[in-house]
């Protein structure tokens, strides 16, 4: 029997406090092995609202940290999270299900790689400029409630929270109670990069969401999750009329023009989707493909699919671990047998679990052909190692299905010519386009259209998400020289480097330089 970790404490304020809904806890659970592996606080909207408030407290002082030591907390909290890495692949590789090998390359580096791009990218921001004869500065949003799903727990994590501090906001973070372990190590890492008491707090539980939708000390929410969750999130914060930021679900798909190169571009689709095992909002889970390379397309997805090992997270050849939990598990299984209910012709895979991984919550890697855009498993987010093919007649018509869908998150073109992928790119209603594979940059806004939600994170476009212009109808020169009286007369270009400014004037957000 494994040894169950027990977590006793929320973090607010600084400090590790006992929920008041203490004894109540919630399970962990190995995807591995579907057994308890922790178990966490059921915080209460008691501990919610302790949180927000040391927030709001909390808040006057952050946002006028100069920048400068603001960026050295964070990068304080990164170097401390950094020496934790070791046992966070080890929460990873169990309460997530994730491969060791993806938890050591990718997993359990977002804080590392989306903290230093934006380090090293936040020197470049103009906090203040000159339009026309006012200025107009940017200034933290305030109190930043960040609510994170559990399918890439530390990289959403990490691109609220970070951004929102070094914005000069204040952070109440909820993260996923599948996946709540690798979250306290998170605020371990705070704690010890020594954030002052109440400018990051983090709360797990049930009702602690629902706080920090409705409450009204709460100034932005960031969510990441399901559309369902995201209207109920945007329905409860509408009371307050507060900003709500999300990143929801997708129904991604990959046109395949009639002169693509199949066979590079083929597998590289299929193994995007497949990867994480197949929970990825981001997922190409359908491919349209031109009736006369049906049949080939079919058969390079058919042989990705089966050469796609799936095991157990600890296992070195798995490509792929297990779903996260039972009800995604039985989610998924719903969708396949829906799929072939509706007309869908098996290729390979389908319900059921691997032969030898009975035990935990695996599935199989699944390619459906026959497949037209009006049945379940084309328009519902499956979130799970299921591909539908789809064919297609003309141009238009690929262009017509990949649009035919409420999300708009990402999509994929593949044609040999370049200006045939950027004209038919161009017509897509998504977010994010990827031609001829699938490379994502650092510095690049992540985000989609429709009902994949609002939001724009990675890089500066993440930093934006937490900052609001405000005007003052005074000329730049006499905003500089009332906020930066040290500033040479060169500083009144207001696009010259913001170090200087810094140097200049050392103050932060509002009743400083909005540095």
């Amino acid at each position: 029997m494994a040894e169950v970790r027990s977590f006793q404490h929320q973090y607010i304020n600084g400090e590790w406090v006992e929920s008041t809904n203490a004894p109540k806890t919630l399970d962990v659970i190995n995807s591995n092995t579907a057994q308890v592996i922790a178990t966490v606080p059921d915080g209460s909207k008691k501990d919610a609202e302790k949180a927000i408030l040391a927030a709001r407290a909390a808040f006057a002082s952050w946002s006028t940290t100069p920048l400068v030591a603001r960026k050295e907390y964070i990068k304080k909290f990164m170097e401390a999270h950094k020496r934790r890495r070791a046992e966070t692949i080890g929460w990873l590789t169990k309460e997530l299900g994730c491969t060791a090998a993806l938890a050591e390359s990718l997993q359990a580096n977002f804080v590392e790689m989306h903290g230093t791009t934006l380090l090293g990218a936040i020197d470049g921001v103009n906090w203040y400029e000159a339009v026309g004869k006012v200025t107009v500065v940017k200034e933290p949003v305030g109190v930043i409630g960040a609510i994170t799903p559990w399918n890439y727990p530390l990289n959403q994590i990490a691109l609220k929270v970070i951004p929102a501090l070094l914005a000069g906001c204040t952070v109440v973070l909820k993260p996923s109670k599948v996946t709540p372990c690798c979250a306290i190590i998170v605020a371990e890492a705070m704690h010890e990069a020594g954030v002052p008491p109440g400018v990051f707090n983090m709360v797990v539980g049930h009702e602690c969401g629902e706080v920090l939708s409705s409450h009204p000390e709460v100034d932005l929410v960031s969510f990441t999750g399901s559309a369902r969750a995201g209207r109920q999130i945007s329905a409860a914060a509408a009371q307050s009329l507060k900003q709500v930021r999300t990143e929801l679900g997708g129904k991604s798909a990959a046109i395949l023009l009639d002169d693509a190169d199949l066979q590079t571009v083929v597998p590289q689709f299929v193994a995007q989707l497949m990867n994480n095992s197949g929970q990825s909002c981001n997922a190409l889970s359908r491919m349209i493909v031109p009736e006369s390379k049906y049949n080939e397309v079919i058969d390079i997805a058919k042989r990705v699919a089966e050469n796609t090992v799936v095991g157990r997270s600890d296992d070195p050849k798995a490509d792929i671990g297990p779903l996260v939990s039972q009800v995604q598990w039985d989610q998924v299984q719903s969708f396949m047998q829906k799929g072939m209910d509706e007309g869908a012709r098996l290729i390979t895979g389908g319900p059921g679990k691997p032969a030898g991984l009975e035990g935990g919550f695996f599935a199989k890697p699944t390619i459906l052909a026959d497949v037209s855009n009006q049945m379940t498993i084309a328009r519902e987010e499956i979130f799970g190692p299921v591909l539908s093919i789809i064919p297609y007649s003309s141009e238009a018509e690929a262009i017509d299905v990949a649009n035919d869908t409420i999300y708009g998150l990402n999509n994929a073109v593949a044609s040999s010519s370049m200006k045939r992928c950027i004209q038919v790119g161009s017509k897509l209603r998504s977010g994010m386009v990827m031609i001829n594979g699938t490379y994502m940059d650092w510095e690049a806004p992540f985000g989609g259209y429709k009902q994949s939600g609002n939001a724009r994170e990675w890089g500066l476009a993440g930093l934006d998400e937490f900052l609001v212009t405000k005007t003052i109808n005074v000329t730049a020169k006499d905003y500089e020289e009332a906020m930066c009286p040290a500033a040479s007369p060169k500083h009144v270009n207001l696009n010259t480097a913001l170090l200087d400014l810094v140097v200049a004037c050392n103050t932060s957000g509002p009743g400083g330089a909005g540095l």
